[in-house]
């Protein structure tokens, strides 16, 4: 079964759904008519033939999902007729200050008032390579160029929480064997407690399998590629931000994606898809861009689009020269993502004004040594200050 998540109403493929469909409506259709022709039963116990109440009736055809329900992480234009939402379980009403609420993958969220801005930051030395050892006190951080106190420090190895994007167009049929075998290298390099789920897009994005720790899984969710199509590519990272802003276990956030060519088919342009990844405060992309056979005029849209993508939320844009150097690369970014350093900060600024803030971060280097930082650019702030996207945290099921 695969969902499309794009900007229309998700879709759900499945023969044996339709088949479903068909005996509903069939079984539906004769039991109307035996009800009609039946003698009328008394107002008070249970129908003569019918199951008491609490028991179910085995004459009654079984209760199909709704295949129109609307499950696109990317709110779509038009309103969701009321009938759609009707038989939902997960209630879409924004949760107030210390609610628990219930989300579509079973997980419970205490939600809270957080104003901390926090920061993945990753710090390499002048040859590139990543720097450790680094304390609180090495740390630097400007918020619309005004000094901030640094209030929380974390180095260590932290669960994450992954979105594999891979392009699905016409152009990447060749390429998919080798993209599908490094994106899994990526997660068997990975903390063992990260949770990842796969997105294929061409014209639209699939979600070919939620959140899991099975590589088996995993695998089977990049095997569903028929690659064809166009490029909407800004659409599916929305999508995927979306989808991790609503359902994933981590906090720390993490959008791998991989294409060939330029976006064509978006409904989205690039500055807005950027808006609202960083208005949810994450995640960092990754990106890999397979130029190397493009022309120049396609090479130029595509690597500005991955690379503004990659240096707006903190994470790194690759254009390998090969498909045999994506391997090594899925390990750099594995890397990457294991070896950053979490600070966290309350804002100076009490304005209380929604709105873009720019964030400035330095690290200084045992004698004098070059350091660079590499992290989101800034992050937009909900009315009364506080930064988007922040505001929930996991809570254990109870």
């Amino acid at each position: 079964m695969r969902y499309c998540v794009s900007y229309g109403r998700l879709v759900s493929f499945s023969a044996k759904n339709l088949v479903a469909v068909a005996v509903l409506l069939c079984g539906a259709s004769i039991l109307a008519t035996a009800q009609a022709t039946a003698p009328a039963a008394p107002r008070s116990g249970p129908v003569a033939g019918q199951a008491a109440p609490g028991q179910s009736d085995p004459r009654r055809p079984e209760i199909q999902p709704d295949l129109a329900s609307d499950r696109d992480p990317v709110p779509s234009p038009d309103p969701i007729p009321v009938a759609e939402t009707a038989g939902s379980n997960t209630s879409n009403t924004p949760a107030k200050a210390g609610e628990i609420q219930k989300g579509q993958n079973g997980v419970y969220t205490l939600h809270e008032n957080v104003d901390e801005v926090l920061l993945n930051c990753t710090v390499i030395d002048e040859k590139g390579h990543p720097v450790e050892g680094l304390t609180q006190a090495d740390f630097r951080v400007w918020e619309d160029s005004a000094p901030q106190r640094v209030s929380s420090f974390r180095h260590q190895d932290q669960p994450v929480s992954i979105g594999l994007l891979i392009d699905n167009s016409g152009s990447m049929h060749d390429k998919r064997t080798a993209i599908n075998h490094a994106a899994l290298e990526l997660m068997r390099e990975s903390n063992r407690q990260d949770t990842a789920f796969v997105v294929n897009f061409n014209d639209h994005a699939y979600l070919d399998q939620g959140f899991t720790k099975d590589l088996v899984s995993l695998d089977r969710g990049l095997s569903h590629f028929d690659s064809r199509g166009t490029t909407a590519l800004y659409d599916a990272i929305a999508a995927s931000a979306d989808e991790l802003s609503k359902h994933a276990t981590y906090s720390k956030q993490v959008l791998l994606v991989v294409s060939d060519g330029a976006d064509n088919a978006s409904h989205l342009t690039e500055q807005k898809t950027i808006q609202r990844v960083q208005d949810l405060g994450g995640p960092v992309v990754y990106s890999i861009g397979l130029l190397y056979d493009a022309d120049q005029r396609e090479y130029q849209r595509a690597h500005e689009a991955l690379q503004t993508m990659s240096d707006d939320t903190g994470g790194v844009a690759y254009f390998p020269r090969s498909l045999e150097e994506v391997n090594s690369i899925a390990s750099d970014v594995a890397r990457d993502i294991r070896n950053q350093y979490t600070i966290g900060y309350h804002s100076t600024n009490l304005s209380g004004k929604s709105g873009f803030r720019v964030v400035h971060v330095e690290a200084i280097g045992k004698k004098g040594m070059k350091l660079s930082v590499r992290t989101r650019r800034g992050y937009y702030a909900k009315p009364g200050g506080a930064p988007a996207g922040q505001t929930a945290q996991t809570a254990p099921k109870p």
